[in-house]
């Protein structure tokens, strides 16, 4: 019987690069549709990436699935959080009631949702949750390590293994969001820790601390790195020891997601730590993701620029749960048909000939 990380090795070994014949494919039907080029801006670029991960240059996503992993961190005991511990609980039974943001925006948009317990301190009897429990949460990394390492390694294959289910029902499209209170500390350790940014540098105020509060969470994650001293070059290690079964899980969706070839959509700054989590393991993960929104949390344009991404848009949202990934994956559909509905010059039975000087332009001639 192969070993967790074994099969983490394998799920790493089987994402392939983007189809670089697709994406020239789509890129040669972009310059045939009529408009000026480039004129659709971001929805031309999605259009190329997403050929190049299903390696149909027309697509159409017609079932979209938002994952959202739930757990605790035990280092709400530091007084990090504005919110209690508790909250947790009861948002993971919400998310299935369709009473918090990212569920009710997931019904407008039609986007299936999963609710996944991976670290909950409570026992959730909601049979809509589904449960790959690793522990009734994590420990406090102010003082030690989050798990051990042969956890973080489940809690990573239950996201991937989560994805792929989604997948396997029909899902085109990934979001992966969560659910934890006091996980934006532990997202900013493990940004601190992979990246070599200071403390000061990832940390913000979460759903609001006072200055006090504020000066707190920072303290608490110099001390979580100052104890544990993750490996920077090993994310399992930084998650193990500064992170949480949340952000493990949700690392990997990702890459459960890209090895089936499909997009993942990246919510705000914890999705945003977990994607870069991901790439990390697995630096093919990065052609499949999409970010949705620009978080306000300081450490999101750090990950960011780690991912060499940019956000699609920017609401001023700072909610989590993966609120941001159904707008996300209406912008996907709209680029989709761009690509499937636009007239061609030909067939709207305009000469081109006009543009040329604009595209010897953007080919730099």
């Amino acid at each position: 019987m192969m070993s967790d990380e074994t099969v983490l090795r394998a799920l790493i070994d089987s994402v392939r690069p983007l189809d670089g014949a697709a994406m020239e494919a789509a890129r040669r039907r972009q310059e045939t549709l009529a408009k000026p080029p480039g004129s659709l801006g971001r929805l031309e670029e999605l259009s190329i990436q997403l050929a190049g991960i299903t390696g149909k240059i027309i697509d159409t996503i017609d079932r979209k699935a938002l994952l959202v992993f739930c757990a605790d961190n035990g280092v709400v005991e530091e007084g990090v959080s504005v919110a209690p511990q508790s909250v947790t609980a009861a948002q993971t039974v919400n998310l299935t009631r369709y009473k918090t943001g990212a569920s009710v925006l997931a019904r407008q948009f039609g986007v299936e949702l999963v609710v996944c317990d991976v670290g909950v301190n409570a026992e959730i009897m909601d049979g809509k949750v589904v449960s790959k429990k690793i522990a009734f949460g994590t420990n406090n990394i102010a003082r030690g390590p989050a798990m051990k390492r042969g956890e973080a390694v489940e809690a990573i294959l239950a996201g991937a293994d989560t994805a792929a289910e989604a997948v396997d029902k029909g899902a085109g499209a990934i979001g992966v969001g969560e659910m934890g209170i006091g996980n934006t500390t532990t997202s900013a350790a493990v940004l601190a820790a992979l990246t070599g940014a200071g403390a000061e540098s990832v940390t913000g105020r979460g759903g609001g601390l006072t200055d006090e509060g504020f000066a707190r969470k920072l303290l608490t994650v110099q001390k979580a790195l100052a104890v544990n001293r993750p490996d920077p070059t090993d994310p399992v290690d930084a998650l193990s020891k500064v992170g949480g079964f949340d952000l493990c899980a949700m690392a990997g969706a990702f890459i459960g997601s890209a090895s089936r070839r499909v997009p993942a959509v990246i919510d705000g700054f914890i999705s945003a730590v977990a994607a870069l989590c991901a790439v990390r393991m697995c630096p093919e993960t990065a052609g499949y993701l999409i970010p949705s929104h620009a978080s306000a949390e300081p450490g999101y344009e750090i990950a960011m620029e780690k991912l060499g991404a940019k956000p699609l848009f920017d609401l001023q949202m700072r909610l989590g749960e993966g609120s941001g990934c159904p707008i996300a994956m209406a912008v996907l559909d709209a680029a989709c048909a761009v690509m499937r509905d636009m007239a061609t010059f030909e067939q709207a039975r305009i000469d081109d000939g006009y543009l040329e000087p604009i595209r010897e332009r953007r080919a730099g001639k």
